[in-house]
């Protein structure tokens, strides 16, 4: 009898001890598969971290070269003293610049009067960049809305320097990586 019951209780320690084993590895089994799904999303999550910045990254780098780009612009167009100096302006910035022939005619004129002489020689104008400030848009159909406020100092013959104030609006071009119009628009004072 007592050999019965020692079985017994072994029996039964051996089907508890069975159904305890079942359920801590049923129990590591899940906290293994929660341990992967973990590892999957902290995994996506720092994929998804990566491209966010890589995609700021490369509109920060695009916002900053379109502001340099028309602030360039700015400081070569409206630096000259003399008829010589003001032609060369467009060399100065033409790296930097995709214009329709039209614009390019219109924003960088030879600045003669009727009778084919320098009106720059012969008022004496000169025009002296200051300091301006750039701003930028958000990307749309691949192009960044530029725009800057620019101060310069402009004066003619025997007359005393002016500051003049001036906002320049462009579109800067991704795929191309340059200024695509450029419109300038005199302020009022």
């Amino acid at each position: 009898m007592k050999n019965k019951i020692c079985f017994s209780i072994l029996g039964l320690l051996l089907i508890g001890l069975t159904v305890v084993l079942s359920i801590t590895g049923s129990k590591r089994e899940q906290i293994s598969e929660i341990r992967k799904e973990t590892a999957k999303v902290m995994t996506a999550h720092q994929q998804t971290t990566q491209e966010v910045h890589k995609i700021e990254s490369v509109y920060n780098v695009d916002d900053v070269t379109a502001k340099t780009q028309l602030l360039t612009f700015a400081k070569a167009y409206y630096t000259f003293s003399s008829q010589s100096e003001y032609l060369q302006r467009f060399d100065k910035v033409s790296n930097i610049l995709v214009l329709s022939d039209e614009q390019k005619n219109k924003l960088f004129d030879k600045e003669l009067d009727d009778t084919g002489g320098s009106r720059i020689d012969n008022l004496g104008l000169q025009s002296t960049y200051d300091t301006a400030i750039g701003y930028t848009s958000d990307v749309k159909d691949n192009m960044i809305e530029v725009l800057a406020t620019v101060i310069v100092k402009t004066s003619a013959s025997n007359q005393k320097s002016v500051n003049q104030v001036i906002v320049l609006h462009a579109l800067y071009d991704l795929k191309q990586q340059k200024l695509v119009s450029i419109k300038i628009n005199p302020v009022q004072e």
